[in-house]
């Protein structure tokens, strides 16, 4: 029992890490109905070959270091928001020449989508933070006693889900969470599109205006910190 609540576990917090709205899910999202499943799941596989640096960064010391030095905070937001600026444009350009759901016919353009998030995942000092705390918790070796902590009832469901942190299980079913998302949600994504046909040019527009609104949310934090 504890190695399946372990495992599932891990696959809450994969999901936790990949599930909320932000600029990786804007560019999945923008791949999918323009280009198809595959061209999605690709853009998925960046950031989670992100995920996966980070892991192992973290596992070696050298996460840790890289947010202790002064100048990389700032760094990180500044080259973030400049690329998220230029990858708004993009998704700009397509949702004017894209007037219709073409996964079906040989999607328009070549597909970057890994590349974008790759990029994006490694210069975002959110997933870096994720890592230094709570992928420092799922990687040292201990018990946690999840529903304990339940306010109200957490003495009586204690034992109930005892997670064993820094274990293969939890690590295994936290990249299988993140699998679960790239995979179902460029699926979910292309389902719809080919009910709405205009949805292609829509979820790119709406691409455009999230990574434009993250990317001077990141040029400002980042300008702030170097002030």
């Amino acid at each position: 029992m504890s190695l399946l609540a372990t495992a599932l576990a891990g696959v809450v917090f994969g999901l936790a890490l990949a599930a909320p709205p932000g600029p990786m899910n804007a560019i999945i999202a923008e791949e999918s109905v323009v280009r198809g499943w595959a061209a999605g799941f690709r853009a998925g596989l960046g950031a989670m070959t992100a995920d996966i640096v980070f892991f192992v960064l973290t596992l070696a010391g050298v996460a840790t270091l890289l947010e202790q030095s002064s100048a990389v905070q700032p760094a990180l937001y500044l080259v973030g928001g400049v690329l998220m600026c230029y990858f708004a444009l993009g998704a700009l350009e397509e949702a004017r020449n894209t007037a219709t759901f073409t996964a079906a016919d040989g999607s328009p353009g070549a597909s970057n989508g890994f590349q974008k998030t790759f990029a994006l995942s490694l210069t975002n000092p959110y997933q870096l933070g994720f890592w230094l705390t709570v992928g420092v918790g799922l990687l040292q070796p201990g018990t946690l006693d999840v529903l304990a902590h339940v306010p109200g009832v957490g003495e009586s469901l204690e034992g109930t889900m005892v997670v064993q942190t820094g274990s293969p299980t939890l690590l295994s079913g936290f990249f299988a969470g993140v699998a679960i998302w790239i995979v179902t949600y460029p699926a979910g994504l292309v389902a719809i599109g080919r009910r709405v046909d205009a949805l292609a040019p829509a979820v790119a527009a709406a691409s455009a205006a999230v990574l434009a609104g993250f990317g001077a949310l990141f040029l400002g934090v980042g300008m702030l910190q170097l002030v």
